[in-house]
């Protein structure tokens, strides 16, 4: 058998035991995961994934004090999920479009996230907003929107920070 051939089944080895090593990692981690963390990383993509860190972690912060506050359900998915909800043509309950309290899961789009790198950033803030690592920016905010609307409930909160483009209110 020729070197290359040799060189070439042995990178082949290495890449497969490599793989496998990231697998088992990786299912290893998984069981480990923070109860929410894949909820919360989706809002802060969908919601805030243009946004400086500043604005993302405020993102996050306004999931979390929902999760405190007995106005909302009291887990992250919940919160995050919150919605009307109707039943399709095949029988299954979907969120009523424009009806949900982000509006990225009812707007008919696609929930899965499409540029890797910026879904991993999402992955890991939301870790470190979990573990503690970022603390509230938003002085208790439970609602927000971005600066190009005006929604009417607005006018009966109290604006708390202005971020980027967005503005946040309890």
């Amino acid at each position: 058998m020729s070197n290359t051939i040799k060189n070439f089944a042995k990178g082949f080895m290495l890449f497969g035991i490599f793989m496998t090593l990231v697998i088992i990692a990786h299912k290893a981690h998984g069981s480990q995961q923070p109860p929410g963390r894949v909820c919360l990383a989706q809002n802060i993509y969908f919601e805030a994934a243009n946004q400086p860190l500043a604005g993302r972690i405020a993102v996050a912060n306004v999931v979390m004090n929902r999760v405190e506050d007995g106005q909302f359900p009291n887990t992250i998915c919940e919160v995050v999920y919150q919605a009307k909800w109707e039943e399709n043509w095949r029988g299954n309950m979907v969120p009523i479009l424009n009806q949900c309290q982000f509006s990225w899961f009812c707007d008919g789009k696609s929930d899965e996230p499409t540029d890797s790198k910026t879904w991993m950033k999402a992955i890991r803030l939301a870790d470190s907003v979990l573990d503690g690592t970022y603390t509230d920016i938003t002085e208790n905010a439970l609602w927000y929107h971005a600066d190009h609307v005006d929604p009417y409930w607005n006018d009966y909160l109290q604006q708390t920070v202005y971020i980027n483009n967005h503005i946040f209110y309890k």
